[in-house]
C-alpha cells in the first residue's frame, strides 16, 4: 500500500492545529514557531505532491478511496488533477507567510484591555482552515467536500469575529461591534449558500445513487445516467449558488468588504487568497464537470454577472476611503475575470482562469500584508491620514507599489498573463463582453495609482514622519511573493503546463472545442 501523499498534506496542519492549541498560555512565542513548522512541512508534503503529478497522466492521481458511510454510498475518495494540483501549492506556499505576517497580531492586547486574545488559538485556526481547504481540493467523493467547504467557515467566523484589525477610530468597542456584524455576516451568506447546496447534493444521490464526482462523470459520458434537463438544470443551480457566494460574485459579494476590513491583513489574505479560491475551483470540478449541459445553457447569465462583478467592483474601489475596502472590491474584480475566463468555455479562458486563482492569491498577499504593515504603524486604514510615505520607507513604498502594479495586471508581473488570456479566451467566442471586461484594466490602473500617490507621494504628514521602514520578519514574508509575481510574470510555463491538460479534460466534459479564426482566403 503506497504512502497516503494526499491524506498526509491534509492531516498535517490539522494535527498541527490541535498541538497549537494545546500549547501552554505562558509559552506563546513557542505555538507561533510550531504553527510556522508545521506549515513549512505541508508545504513540504506539497512539493511532493508536486514532483509526485504527471501532468500528462491520468486525469485524478495520488488517489486513495476507502469505505467511509456504507449507507449511503459515501466514501473518503481523494485525488488530484493539474487545477487542484496548482491551488493546493498556492495554499502551502502562502500559510507561512501568513502565519509570518500575524506574528504579532494575536498578542495580549494592552493593560486593562476587555479583550483577551489567545494567541494559541489565532496560529491554531489558521492551520485548520489551511487543512480543510486542502481537503477540499483533494476530495472527488461530493459529500466529503461539501463537509469541508461548509466546515472551514467555523475556524474563519472566529478568525474574523475574535480576531480583527485594531486599527478603527471609534475604539473598542466599536471595533469588537464592526467585528462580531462581519463575521456573523460572513457565516450567513455562505450558511445559506451551504444550505441550497446541501440540498442539491442530496439531490444528486437520489439521481445517481452514489457521491463519486468519477462514477458520475464517468456515467454522464457513456450515457448509462441520463439526467433529466430540468433535474440537470436545478441541480447545477443549488451548486452553482454556494460556489458564488464563496467565490465572491455579485450580488452576492456583500460579505466580503465587511469581512476584509475587520480582518487582520494576515485573515483578509487567507480569506481572499486562499478560502475564496474554493469556490472558483468548484465551478470548474463540479459544476461544469457534473452538469455539463447545464452550465452551458446558464453561460449567458453567468457571463454578464461576471461582467458586472468586473466593473462594478473596480468603480467601487475608485471610490474607497478605507485601504483594506478598496482592496477587497478590487478583488471582487479580479473574481469577476476568474469566473468569466471559467465559463468563456475556450481553453484559453479557463487556463487563464486556472492561473489568475494562482496569481490573484499572490499578488493580493503581497498589496495587503504590505498595506497591513502600514497600517500598523499608522493605526489608521483610512487613505486620507497617510501621505509622503515613500520619503520615510522606502522599501515598504515600493514593495507597496510592485504589489499595486501587479493588481493592476501590468506585463511583467504575474496576473498580466492570466488577464490577458481570459480576455483573448473570452474575445473568441464572446467579443462583446470581452470587450467590455477590459475597461475593469483602465479603472484598476485608475484606483492602484490613485492609492499609491494618496498614501506614498507628496509632503510628508506629521503622523507618519516617524514611520520605521520594513523590518526583517516583514522582508522575510514580502521580498518572496515579489520574487514570485515576476518569476511567474516573465515564465509562467510551470503553471500553465500542469494545468492545460485538465482544462483540455474539462473542455472535453462540457463537448466545447475553441472557435477556429475566421481567416479570409487569399485573393
Amino acid at each position: 500500500m503506497s504512502f497516503p501523499l494526499l491524506t498526509a498534506t491534509a492531516v498535517l496542519p490539522a494535527v498541527g492545529a490541535i498541538a497549537t492549541a494545546a500549547v501552554p498560555a505562558a509559552r506563546r512565542t513557542a505555538a507561533k514557531w510550531l504553527a510556522l513548522v508545521v506549515s513549512l512541512a505541508t508545504l513540504a508534503l506539497a512539493i511532493a505532491v508536486l514532483v509526485r503529478f504527471d501532468p500528462d497522466g491520468d486525469r485524478y492521481q495520488l488517489t486513495e478511496s476507502h469505505a467511509w458511510i456504507k449507507d449511503f454510498g459515501v466514501r473518503y475518495e481523494l485525488g488530484v488533477d493539474g487545477i487542484a494540483v496548482a491551488l493546493i501549492a498556492l495554499t502551502a506556499v502562502l500559510i507561512p507567510f501568513i502565519i509570518l505576517a500575524g506574528w504579532h497580531d494575536a498578542d495580549p492586547l494592552e493593560t486593562g484591555s476587555k479583550r483577551w486574545r489567545p494567541t494559541q488559538g489565532f496560529f491554531a485556526l489558521i492551520l485548520a482552515v489551511e487543512a480543510m481547504v486542502i481537503l477540499s481540493f483533494e476530495a472527488t467523493d461530493v459529500f466529503l467536500f461539501y463537509i469541508f467547504f461548509e466546515a472551514m467557515l467555523i475556524p474563519m467566523y472566529f478568525l474574523i469575529g475574535g480576531f480583527g484589525d485594531r486599527a478603527h477610530a471609534h475604539g473598542e468597542d466599536a471595533a469588537s461591534t464592526q467585528r462580531s456584524y462581519a463575521a456573523v455576516k460572513f457565516l450567513l451568506y455562505n450558511l445559506v449558500g451551504g444550505l441550497i447546496m446541501l440540498a442539491a447534493v442530496i439531490g444528486l444521490y437520489v439521481v445517481a445513487g452514489n457521491f463519486s464526482l468519477q462514477q458520475i462523470a464517468e456515467a454522464r459520458a457513456d450515457g448509462s445516467l441520463d439526467m433529466a434537463t430540468s433535474t440537470e438544470r436545478w441541480l447545477f443551480l443549488g451548486f452553482f449558488f454556494a460556489f458564488a457566494v464563496k467565490a465572491p460574485l455579485w450580488p452576492l459579494h456583500t460579505w466580503l468588504p465587511n469581512a476584509m476590513q475587520e480582518s487582520t491583513a494576515p485573515v483578509a489574505v487567507l480569506i481572499t487568497a486562499v478560502v475564496d479560491k474554493v469556490g472558483t475551483f468548484a465551478m470548474l470540478r463540479f459544476c461544469l464537470q457534473l452538469f455539463p449541459e447545464a452550465s452551458t445553457w446558464a453561460t449567458p447569465v453567468i457571463l454578464v454577472l461576471a461582467l458586472i462583478s468586473i466593473i462594478y467592483g473596480a468603480l467601487l474601489a475608485v471610490g474607497q476611503r478605507d485601504i483594506k475596502r478598496l482592496i477587497a472590491y478590487a478583488s471582487i474584480s479580479h473574481f469577476g475575470f476568474i469566473i468569466m475566463g471559467i465559463f468563456a468555455m475556450t481553453s484559453q479562458g479557463q487556463s487563464g482562469a486556472t492561473l489568475y486563482m494562482v496569481n490573484h492569491g499572490i499578488s493580493t498577499a503581497a498589496l495587503m500584508l504590505v498595506a497591513g504593515f502600514l497600517i500598523s504603524r499608522r493605526g489608521s486604514r483610512l487613505i486620507a491620514d497617510y501621505g509622503g510615505v515613500q520619503k520615510v520607507a522606502p522599501v515598504l513604498a515600493g514593495t507597496f507599489l510592485i504589489g499595486g502594479l501587479a493588481t493592476l495586471s501590468l506585463p511583467g508581473l504575474a496576473p498580466f498573463v492570466s488577464e490577458f488570456l481570459v480576455l483573448v479566451g473570452t474575445f473568441t467566442r464572446y467579443p462583446v463582453i470581452g470587450v467590455i471586461a477590459t475597461f475593469g484594466i483602465v479603472l484598476a490602473a485608475l484606483y492602484t495609482l490613485v492609492l499609491y500617490q494618496r498614501t506614498m507621494t507628496g509632503p510628508v504628514k506629521p503622523e507618519v514622519a516617524a514611520m520605521p521602514d520594513l523590518r526583517v520578519r516583514e522582508l522575510a514574508v514580502v521580498a518572496p511573493l515579489v520574487v514570485l509575481l515576476i518569476f511567474l510574470g516573465v515564465y509562467p510555463k510551470p503553471v500553465t503546463d500542469i494545468v492545460n491538460p485538465a482544462v483540455q479534460q474539462t473542455m472535453s466534459d462540457v463537448h466545447k472545442k475553441d472557435p477556429q479564426p475566421e481567416v479570409e482566403a487569399a485573393k
